[in-house]
């Protein structure tokens, strides 16, 4: 029969002998039940419990810190909302929108997170099906922090649709790549008042990895044009806030998807107003094409923006952006100089050391490109806040000398705060006859275009 109890402390009666007291106590102060008096092992076995104990915390902080890296405890791929915030809008349900703004239509979408950036905000991706082209492709989406401010709960916001290069597919690297900095540029901008808080919706741009397809409808593919036009802004209406006029909806693109931008911009003026064309081709080149020349035609900037000077308008925003350590400057140059006249406004932007590359590109934004469009684009807007009900002179409380605070509601001090959410709306260029004209150019080197190829 085993003589050891179990673990635990050993109960001793009262009337118990002196000797067998202090054994007792012995064993409990080893913890393990056992004599000592005699085992030399006891030593041994605690350094052995030490040593186990040590590796055993051990491998579980380097599983745990390997477990936090790949992301195994991570809240990526739960599920999104965007725009859960909106208590004004909540209390207002059955309330029309605000003139200009257009409010989810629906049906809702089934976004999924995929990064979460230090300020809080959020990537989600989802999958469209296009009524319109028929093409079924993943789209990203981020929302600046004002979007979920309930002062901006009633606004619309304005839209950049943001198009890669390279493949194109099945990725946008601007969705999936956070680190070339595309959504810290648009909140450092905001934030300091240089630009707009832009929602960016990032779609895929080609149906395959084998092909181009210069965001086009070529004759006998997947119609990848009508997805970019019509299929990826019908998406965005029906889950964000958007305004209903082309001065909320613009373009950005590099190398191919910069060719993208120029030409939807071109081709649809009267739905969208502007663009940042990076590193772009000029003309389409897709061997898809097959030499039909006249769907060519149709999808060319060059030709598009002769129609568009021709027609007298509306008024486009084209704002260029090259590195100089890559090629296509003189061609871009060259655009500028034949048809930025007009109607069709033209930009460079020239990067300093600049290569073929979103870094490079995201860098020019955040140099001059984003605050020159966003010039150009609708702005959100706050909900007014009615006043405060006035307080009868007979029973306020101010301290002598002071001066009351502004009304709630009501404009603060002119100076003293530099900090705003968004820029002022600005009227269209065209529609205000104390605005002077954009330029059509600037080339004095003083604008001037990481690792999105």
């Amino acid at each position: 029969m085993n003589a050891r109890g179990p673990i635990g402390p050993t109960r001793v009666p009262a009337g118990a002998p002196e000797q067998e007291r202090k054994q007792s106590v012995h064993q409990d102060q080893q913890g393990d039940g056992g004599a000592t008096t005699e085992d030399r092992r006891g030593p041994d076995r605690r350094k052995r419990r030490i040593l186990i104990s040590g590796g055993l915390g051990l491998t579980l902080l380097v599983g745990g810190a390997a477990a936090y890296q790949f992301g195994l405890f991570s809240d990526m791929g739960d599920p999104v909302d965007f725009g859960t915030s909106r208590t004004a809008a909540s209390t207002t349900a059955s309330a029309p929108a605000r003139p200009g703004v257009s409010m989810p239509t629906g049906p809702r979408a089934a976004f999924v997170r995929t990064s979460r950036l230090p300020d809080g905000t959020q990537i989600a991706q989802t999958t469209l099906t296009g009524k319109k082209s028929g093409f079924t492709g993943d789209v990203w989406v981020w929302v600046p922090k004002e979007y979920d401010d309930p002062a901006y709960a009633e606004s619309a916001f304005p839209v950049l649709i943001s198009l890669p290069g390279g493949r194109g597919y099945p990725k946008n690297y601007w969705g999936t790549g956070p680190g070339l900095g595309l959504q810290q540029a648009v909140s450092d901008g905001a934030k300091a008042g240089r630009s707009l808080p832009f929602i960016l919706v990032m779609p895929v741009i080609n149906a395959d990895t084998k092909h181009h397809f210069d965001g086009s409808d070529i004759p006998g593919q997947p119609k990848m044009g009508t997805w970019m036009a019509d299929d990826v802004p019908d998406f965005t209406k029906a889950n964000f806030r958007t305004f209903t006029s082309r001065d909320g909806w613009a373009f950005m693109g590099s190398s191919s998807g910069g060719f993208g931008a120029l030409k939807h911009v071109l081709k649809y003026p009267d739905r969208f107003k502007a663009a940042i064309a990076s590193g772009p081709d000029i003309v389409p080149d897709s061997p898809l094409w097959k030499g039909d020349t006249q769907a060519m035609d149709e999808n060319n900037p060059e030709k598009l923006a002769a129609r568009l000077i021709g027609a007298g308008g509306p008024d486009v925003y084209l704002n260029f952006q090259i590195g100089t350590r890559e090629s296509g400057r003189e061609k871009a140059e060259k655009f500028m100089r034949e048809y930025g006249k007009g109607p069709v406004h033209t930009r460079l932007q020239v990067i300093q050391d600049g290569e073929h590359n979103g870094k490079s590109y995201v860098r020019g934004m955040r140099e001059g490109s984003l605050e020159w469009i966003s010039k150009v684009m609708s702005a959100p807007t706050p909900t007014p806040r009615p006043p405060q009900p006035s307080t009868p002179r007979s029973t306020r409380s101010s301290a002598p000398g002071s001066t009351p605070g502004p009304t709630l509601g009501s404009p603060g001090p002119a100076s003293g705060s530099t900090r705003r959410s968004a820029p002022a709306p600005r009227p269209h260029p065209t529609s205000h006859p104390s605005r002077k004209p954009m330029p059509e150019a600037d080339r004095d080197g003083s604008a001037e275009d990481a690792a999105g190829r």
